[in-house]
Order: C-alpha cells, then sequence, then structure tokens
C-alpha cells in the first residue's frame, strides 16, 4: 500500500472511530418488489425492513430463492424494470429516498455512494476494456479525475486489495486473473470513489475454501481501515458468525428474524433460524454429527402471503400460522422474530 493510501485510510479510521455515536446511513422501510410473469404475479420481496448504521457489518442471510439479492438490488433499481416492479416502499439515503431518484440520479449513487460487489466477478467484468480501465472510469466519472490521477488512484486500490505488481496488472483483461484475484478487482472497484455503504452478493461463494478466508479477511481489514457500512449477503451462517454485528435472516421474501449476532446464534427464536443452524456441519465429541437438512420445500411466492411462509415445513406450526402472516415481533431490545409464538412475549 502506498504511503498516499494509508494517509488517506487512517484519515477515514480517525472519522469513523468507536468514539463516534453511529449514524443511520440506510433505512429501508416496507420495501415489497413484484415480479410480472406470464404465470402470475412473483412477490420476491415482502414488506423488508431494516436501518444500516455507519460502520457497521449487516448479514442477510437465508438460502436460495429466499430474496436477498432481489432485496439489495430493488435498493439500486437494479433490476430488470420490467417484469421486476417495486410496488411499495422507502429506501431512505443521504436524506433522499432512493427510490423516488430518477436514472441519471441514481448513476450518481451507484458506484459512488454506494459500491457493490456482485457474486460473479467473470460476468461482472466486462471481458473487452482492461483492469484499469474498469477501476478509472468510475473515479473519472463520480469524482472527475484526470487520466494520471484516476491511474495513481486505481494503483492504490489493487494494492489496498493484495493484487501485487499493481501498476502492471492494469494493463491485464479480467480471464488474465485468477477467481480469487477477479474477485478482488470486483472489490477494487467498489471501493473506487469511498462509498459510505458496501453491499456484497454472496463475494466468495464461486472460491475455494483458502481464497474465501482471504477475501474475507480483506474485507474485515479495509472495514476497519475505512469505517464503511457493509451489508454482506450469503447463505452461509458460518461466515456470518466471525464478520457480522447484527443479521437479518430472510425467508419467502422477507425477514424472519432480526437479531444482534450473539444473540441470533446464542438464542435462536424462530423456527426458520433454528433449522437452518442444525444444518451446520458439526462434532459430537471425537466424531462428525450427521448433517441435518431442512425438510419441505421453499414457499411459492407467486399470489400476496397470507400464511407463515414457513408454516409447511414447521415442527411447531399450529392453525394460526397457516391463517395469518405473522409480523416480527420484539424478543428483546436486540432480537425481533416473525413467528406467532412470540406473541404473547411481545
Amino acid at each position: 500500500m502506498t504511503s498516499t493510501s494509508i494517509e488517506r485510510a487512517t484519515s477515514i479510521s480517525d472519522d469513523n472511530s468507536p468514539s463516534a455515536a453511529p449514524q443511520t446511513v440506510l433505512e429501508v422501510a416496507g420495501l415489497q418488489t413484484v415480479f410480472h410473469t406470464q404465470d402470475g404475479d412473483v412477490h420476491a420481496v415482502n414488506d423488508v425492513s431494516f436501518t444500516l448504521e455507519s460502520g457497521e457489518l449487516l448479514g442477510i442471510v437465508g438460502e436460495s430463492g429466499s430474496g436477498k439479492s432481489v432485496t439489495m438490488m430493488s435498493l439500486l433499481k437494479l433490476l430488470p424494470m420490467p417484469p421486476a416492479e417495486i410496488v411499495a416502499g422507502k429506501v431512505m439515503f443521504d436524506g433522499r429516498d432512493l427510490l423516488q431518484l430518477d436514472l441519471e440520479q441514481l448513476r450518481d449513487v451507484r458506484g459512488g455512494d454506494i459500491g457493490f460487489i456482485f457474486q460473479d466477478p467473470m460476468t461482472s467484468l466486462n471481458p473487452v476494456f482492461t483492469v484499469g480501465f474498469q477501476i478509472m472510469e468510475p473515479l473519472r466519472v463520480h469524482m472527475k479525475l484526470n487520466k494520471k490521477q484516476a491511474r495513481e488512484r486505481a494503483i492504490e486500490l489493487l494494492e489496498l486489495v493484495g493484487i501485487p505488481s499493481a501498476a502492471d496488472r492494469l494493463r491485464d483483461f479480467p480471464h488474465q486473473f485468477s477467481g480469487g484475484m477477479r474477485q478482488r478487482v470486483m472489490i477494487a472497484i467498489a471501493l473506487a470513489c469511498d462509498p459510505k455503504v458496501l453491499i456484497a452478493d454472496e463475494p466468495t461463494t464461486a472460491l475455494d475454501v483458502t481464497v474465501q478466508a482471504q477475501i474475507i479477511e480483506i474485507v474485515k481489514d479495509l472495514r476497519q481501515k475505512l469505517g464503511m457500512a457493509i451489508v454482506w449477503i450469503t447463505h452461509d451462517l458460518g461466515v456470518v458468525a466471525g464478520i457480522a454485528d447484527r443479521v437479518a435472516v430472510m425467508y419467502g421474501g422477507q425477514i424472519v428474524e432480526y437479531a444482534d449476532v450473539a444473540h441470533l446464534y446464542d438464542d435462536p427464536r424462530h423456527p426458520y433460524t433454528r433449522a437452518l443452524l442444525q444444518t451446520l456441519p458439526r462434532q459430537e465429541g471425537e466424531r462428525e454429527a450427521r448433517l441435518v437438512s431442512i425438510p419441505g420445500q421453499a414457499p411459492n411466492l407467486k399470489g400476496a402471503l397470507t400464511s407463515c411462509p414457513f408454516a409447511p415445513r414447521c415442527s411447531q406450526a399450529h392453525d394460526k400460522c397457516l391463517q395469518q402472516n405473522p409480523p416480527l415481533f420484539d424478543v428483546n431490545d436486540q432480537q425481533k422474530s416473525a413467528c406467532w409464538l412470540e406473541e404473547a412475549n411481545d
């Protein structure tokens, strides 16, 4: 890392020191997204609400099809519209509702104030442009740097994410990088314009275990140095345990449990959260315990939810679960659960 990078990182870190009171940088309220298809409307995101504080890492977890990625892409209108339509909700950022911005205004936010790391770097990076060009372009568009300044900043960013011989690698194309290095490039692009919020959409899914660990360490290190808020989307509860401050568990396009990381793992309240935790590999004494699976299938999201989406797979379901979709009940100051079993405790 160059001396400029170190000075810059230190300056940002000082502004986001632990002694400073955290501020809400992103507030999502009542978000609903529908896909209009020939077979009917698919309600992919159902009344999702959460907040993100400065310097916080929020984990969004759930199995495939639970609505994690669609929720985050809805925030910046990254979905194809049509067939997608955001039918309700607010996404407050810097005093503005992102859902009310036009495309030109959103371009200033995307890649500028909010960075996005996509799941597959090979399909997210343009194969016909060099890595240097793809890092420098947002710097010239959002930060108005000239070519020389953008090149110097691009070298700093590659060094920041641990790519050796950064100046030489600027001339390389995406196919000349390994999977882990391409993901590092994606992180560099996402960080280029000093975003206040970084959204990472399963950034380690396609990587081997060793490279996954390296990428996670890079993000943890950058979060500490730069003080940005991060949303980490994943299906891996093991990863979230080591990096998150708070966790939102999604199922059926909605948040079914929302808690700080300690409460979630020490005392999971929603039956789906408990089922997910039981699927994690574990050992009993000297022998590995048999893997547990969740019986049944994910819910069909055609049509609005009129019952608890997890009820058909839940061993604790009763009549009310099949008749009404529960709201998020307060379990304690740090935990909410969308389960009728919590109604008496709310």
